[in-house]
C-alpha cells in the first residue's frame, strides 16, 4: 500500500483543526498509509532579521530531513511551486505511483516557509495560491486534496 507522509512545521492546537485532519486521515485508511509527522516550529524574535529566520528555518530543515521516509518522492509544498488543479494533482499522485513511488513525502513549512535546502531536494515544488494560509489549515486542505485525489483516480462522485 502506498505510504504518504505530510511533515509538517507546527504543532495544531485547534479542535476544529486536529477534528478536520483526522477525518481526512480516517478516510484515506481506504488509499493508502497516511500520517502527519510534526516537528516543532523553531523560535525566533518577534521581530526576526533575515538573519535570525534563515537560523531558525536550518534548525527546522535539519529536523524535517531526519523525518522524511528513505526512498520517499518528496514534494515541498512553497509559494514559488508549480499551480495544479484537483485533476493535475491526481495525476500526478498517479503518474508517481505508477513510475514505482512506494511513498510520497509532502513538506508543509512553517511561518518563514521552508529553506532553500529542502526545496532543492524535493522532486517537486507545488502551490496551492499565491495567497497565504495558515499552516494549520493548510494541512487540512492538503489531506482533503489527497483524498480528492483518490476518489478522482477510481472515478468516484466525490469530486466534480
Amino acid at each position: 500500500m502506498l505510504g504518504i507522509s505530510i511533515i509538517c512545521v507546527g504543532k495544531m492546537k485547534e479542535k476544529f483543526y486536529i477534528d478536520a485532519a483526522a477525518e481526512y486521515l480516517k478516510r484515506l485508511q481506504t488509499y493508502c498509509k497516511a500520517e502527519v509527522l510534526e516537528i516543532p516550529e523553531a523560535r525566533r524574535p518577534a521581530n526576526s532579521s533575515p538573519a535570525e529566520s534563515e537560523a531558525a528555518m536550518l534548525k527546522e530543515a535539519d529536523e524535517i530531513r531526519a523525518k522524511i521516509p528513505k526512498g520517499a518522492f518528496v514534494i515541498a509544498m512553497c509559494v514559488e511551486g508549480k499551480m495544479l488543479d484537483s485533476v493535475a494533482f491526481s495525476e500526478m499522485i498517479r503518474a508517481e505511483t505508477s513510475g514505482g513511488a512506494s511513498k510520497i513525502c509532502f513538506i508543509i513549512g512553517g511561518s518563514d516557509g521552508l529553506h532553500e535546502s529542502i526545496k532543492g531536494i524535493a522532486e517537486k515544488r507545488i502551490s496551492v495560491s499565491p495567497m497565504t494560509f495558515p499552516h494549520h489549515l493548510f494541512r487540512v486542505m492538503l489531506l482533503e486534496q489527497i483524498y480528492r485525489s483518490f476518489k478522482i483516480i477510481e472515478g468516484g462522485k466525490y469530486h466534480k
